[in-house]
C-alpha cells in the first residue's frame, strides 16, 4: 500500500518570508486526507512539494507506491495541447518519458519518409521508431492505451484513436477534470494528490467524485473548498494555518469543533507559560537583590538564572492562529422594482425560449449541468442585456464575448451589473500589483492613495499581498480581490459565476454574509450545495434546453 510521509517540512518564499515550518503528517492505508486552511497559507505549495515539483529544503518527504498528481490548472487548459499530451502528463514518469520519445521518433520518421521513403535517413528514423515502440511496450504503454480508450469512451463517448489528437481546450472545464480524474482513479498509482478536484464539476459530477473517492482503495491527499464534498469524503483533516499544520484524526464534520477546542487549549497553555515565565523572572530579580548584600544567595541567584534561561530557550507554546476577519462591504443601491426582465429569451444552441422576471433584492441561484448555458446567460446580463442602456453599463471593466441569442432580456432602472468570472480571466490585471490597481482606479471606481488601498485590502485579508502582482496570487486570493473590485465599483446587480470555487472556508462564509447585507440583486451560477442554502429563488437550466424555476434546489439533472 502506497504512502506519503511528511516530516518537519518547511518552505521559504522567494522574498525570504517563511510560509510554513514543522509540518508533519502521513497519508496511507487508503485514507482520504483533506488539506484545509486559509487561501495563501501554503496548501498548494505543500502539494507541490509532495509531488516533487518544489525542492524540500527543510524537513523530509518520503513517498512509496507511485504518485498520481492532478494539478490546479486542469479545467482551465486553453493552449494547443492534445488529450494525448494531457494523458501522458498524468502517467507515471517512465511511461510519460517513453510516450514522449515515441511521439518524437514517429514525427521524425514521418518527416524523413516525406523527404525519401527509402533513404538512409528514413531507415535510421524507422529503426529509432521501432526501438521507441519496443520501449513503449516494455513500460506498459499498451495497457495504458487500453486505459486511455476506456476513459475517452466514458467521458467523451469517443474511442481513443478518435480523441487522442483533440485539443484539450475544446473540452469544457468539467470534461477536462473528469478525464483527468478517471485516468488517475483507474491508474496504477497507489497515492493520489488532487488540487481542487471538484472545481468545474457540476453537482452530479461532484457526487460521482464523492462516491469514487469513498470506494477507492488509493490513499488520497487533496485540497478542496467544497464543504459538502469535504463532509462526505474526508477521513482526516490536515489544517494548514498559522505558519504550520496540525492533524485532526476525524472527518470534516467534527473538524471545526476540534479546531475551536484546540485553540482553547493553546490559549490556556500560553496563559500558563506566561504566568510561569513571570514567576521565574520575579524569582531571578528577588535573588539578585538578595545576593547584592548576602553572598550566600549568589548560588541561588545563578540557579534561578539558569532555570529562566532554559525555560526561555525551550520557548513558549504556539499561539492559536488568528482567525481571518474578512469583511465584505457589498453596498449596492436601490434600483427599480424589476431588476431583470426576460421575454422569450433563447440562447442559441443551448436553451429554448423562456420568460423570467427578477425583482430587486432577489437572491437567485442558477443551477444545471455543465454546458447548459448558465454562464452564457450571466455574460449576456453582464453586457447589459439585449439592448444595453448606456446608463446601466457593466462596472467590472472586463471584456466579455457576445452571446448569440433570440428574444429580449432587459435590465431595470439603475441596475448596474458587476460580473465575477469563474476563471478569473482578467489579463489586464495580471502584471499589476493590488495597490497599483486600486491607486489607478478606472471609469467605474475612484482611485485611492496607498493608505486607503491598504485599509480596503486589510478588510479582505489581503494587506500582506498589497505589493504582489495579481497574477502571482493564489486562486482564492484572486477571487477575494475581484469581489473587492465589485464592492468598490458600485454594482447593484451581482452576477457571480462559481464564486466559491477557490474561496477558503472563512472567505466563503464572509461572502455569504456580504451578500446577505447587499442592497441589490444577486444572481449566482453555482454547484456549491452549501452556498446554495443562502438563496431564495432557483432557476434550473435543464439538459433538454428548458429553463424553469423550481421551489427548491434540484441536483439530479440531466
Amino acid at each position: 500500500m502506497g504512502y506519503v510521509d511528511v516530516a518537519g517540512a518547511g518552505h521559504i518564499l522567494p522574498d525570504g518570508r517563511e510560509l510554513f515550518s514543522e509540518v508533519s503528517f502521513r497519508v496511507g492505508e487508503g485514507a482520504k486526507v483533506a488539506l484545509v486552511g486559509p487561501n495563501g497559507a501554503g496548501k498548494t505549495t505543500l502539494l507541490r512539494m509532495v509531488a516533487g515539483d518544489l525542492p524540500v529544503k527543510t524537513g523530509a518527504i518520503a513517498r512509496s507506491g507511485g504518485l498520481g498528481v492532478m494539478r490546479q490548472f486542469i479545467g482551465m487548459i486553453g493552449d494547443e495541447s492534445t488529450l494525448a499530451d494531457l494523458a501522458l502528463s498524468l502517467a507515471p514518469p517512465a511511461l510519460r518519458d517513453a510516450g514522449h520519445r515515441l511521439a518524437q521518433t514517429e514525427a521524425a520518421m514521418r518527416a524523413a519518409e516525406v523527404r525519401g521513403k527509402y533513404s538512409t535517413a528514413a531507415g535510421k528514423a524507422q529503426l529509432a521508431y521501432a526501438d521507441a515502440l519496443a520501449a513503449w511496450g516494455e513500460v506498459g504503454g499498451y495497457d495504458a492505451e487500453v486505459l486511455f480508450d476506456t476513459v475517452a469512451t466514458i467521458v467523451l463517448d469517443l474511442p481513443w484513436d478518435a480523441a487522442r489528437e483533440r485539443p484539450v481546450r475544446t473540452l469544457s472545464g468539467g470534461q477536462q477534470k473528469r478525464f483527468a480524474l478517471e485516468l488517475l482513479l483507474r491508474g496504477t498509482e497507489e497515492v493520489l494528490l488532487l488540487d481542487e478536484p471538484d472545481n468545474f464539476l457540476d453537482v452530479p459530477g461532484k457526487r460521482w467524485l464523492e462516491a469514487r473517492l469513498r470506494e477507492s482503495g488509493k490513499s488520497v491527499l487533496y485540497v478542496s473548498h467544497d464543504r459538502e464534498l469535504l463532509a462526505q469524503t474526508a477521513d482526516r483533516v490536515v489544517a494548514v494555518e498559522g505558519g504550520s499544520a496540525w492533524v485532526h484524526p476525524g472527518g470534516f464534520a467534527t473538524w471545526h469543533e476540534a479546531r475551536v477546542a484546540r485553540h482553547a487549549r493553546l490559549d490556556e497553555l500560553r496563559k500558563r507559560w506566561d504566568e510561569e515565565h513571570q514567576k521565574l523572572r520575579e524569582l531571578v530579580l528577588m535573588y539578585k537583590q538578595k545576593a547584592a548584600y548576602n553572598a550566600d544567595m549568589a548560588s541561588r541567584y545563578q540557579s534561578a538564572q539558569t532555570r529562566l534561561r532554559k525555560f526561555e530557550e525551550a520557548g513558549p507554546p504556539p499561539v492559536p492562529p488568528k482567525d481571518q476577519d474578512i469583511r465584505m462591504r457589498l453596498a449596492g443601491g436601490r434600483t427599480g422594482k424589476r431588476a431583470v426582465i426576460a421575454e422569450q429569451l433563447g440562447l442559441d444552441g443551448l436553451t429554448y425560449p423562456f420568460d423570467l422576471e427578477l425583482w430587486y433584492g432577489d437572491r437567485v441561484a442558477v443551477l444545471g449541468a455543465n454546458g447548459t448555458g448558465k454562464s452564457h446567460f450571466l455574460r449576456l446580463l453582464a453586457r447589459g442585456g439585449t439592448d444595453p442602456n448606456p446608463a446601466d453599463v457593466p462596472v467590472d471593466g472586463a471584456a466579455l464575448a457576445p452571446v448569440a441569442h433570440d428574444g429580449v432580456v432587459r435590465l431595470g432602472a439603475r441596475v448596474r451589473p458587476g460580473h465575477f468570472s469563474q476563471t478569473h480571466d482578467r489579463p489586464e490585471l495580471m502584471e499589476k500589483t493590488l495597490v497599483d490597481i486600486l491607486w489607478r482606479g478606472d471609469e467605474h471606481r475612484a482611485g485611492m492613495d496607498r493608505h486607503a488601498a491598504m485599509a480596503a485590502l486589510s478588510r479582505y485579508e489581503l494587506a500582506g499581498q498589497g505589493d504582489q502582482r495579481f497574477g502571482t496570487l493564489s486562486g482564492g486570493q484572486q477571487a477575494r480581490f475581484l469581489v473587492l473590485l465589485l464592492e468598490l465599483s458600485g454594482a447593484t446587480l451581482l452576477l457571480l459565476d462559481e464564486p466559491t470555487d477557490n474561496l477558503d472556508l472563512a472567505s466563503a462564509e464572509a461572502l455569504e454574509a456580504g451578500l446577505a447585507a447587499f442592497e441589490g440583486t444577486v444572481i449566482a451560477v453555482t454547484h456549491d450545495r452549501w452556498f446554495t442554502r443562502s438563496f431564495d429563488r432557483f432557476v434550473l437550466f435543464r439538459g433538454d434546453g428548458e429553463v424553469v424555476e423550481t421551489p427548491e434546489p434540484v441536483w439530479d439533472i440531466g
